[in-house]
């Protein structure tokens, strides 16, 4: 699925591993984006809904989806947003191919629930981290994309 609605400045939340929590701290970042990401294990349909009420949803399945409702989402996404283009995938140890693969911009990943920021030359790979249940002691964040022109800026945004 490619699609390209949005003009070239973007603001993209990007979120992961929800286990069925959305918290309303996820929310309010969330307010004024264009899109939204979700990198898998959603948890419940409910968090897509909601989401949905923000901006246009883009969103695979983790490895904890495995109810019904979760049956019509893909395991991988490509998609266009300002004329960029995004691989999601859940778990970035299942990528198939090298990080440049399909001439992406950015690879969204989760399953971690650790946050990360990296590049592998020119393509960044963006971990959200879990806005779900705390694991550990990570800590429970989204991240978020400005897209201006030709530069992309990835920040992470702790919610608690």
């Amino acid at each position: 699925m490619l699609k390209d609605h949005l003009a070239m400045l973007a603001e993209i939340g990007v979120i992961s591993d929800t286990h069925g929590l959305l918290r309303d701290e996820a929310i309010a970042a969330l307010t004024n984006v264009d899109a939204i990401i979700h990198a898998g294990d959603i948890g419940a349909s409910e968090v897509i809904a909601r989401l949905g009420d923000i901006a246009p949803v883009y969103a695979i399945r983790g490895n904890v989806d495995k109810a019904a409702w979760a049956k019509d989402y893909p395991d991988e996404l490509v998609i266009e947003i300002a004329k960029r283009r995004f691989r999601i995938i859940h778990d970035i140890k299942t990528l198939d191919c090298g990080v440049a693969c399909n001439g992406v911009d950015v690879i969204v990943c989760g399953h971690s629930h650790k946050p990360r920021i990296d590049y592998d030359n020119s393509v960044l790979i963006l971990n959200p981290g879990s806005a779900g249940h705390r694991r550990f002691r990570l800590p429970v964040c989204l991240a978020k994309i400005t897209i201006q022109d030709d530069s992309l800026t990835p920040r992470i945004v702790e919610l608690i």
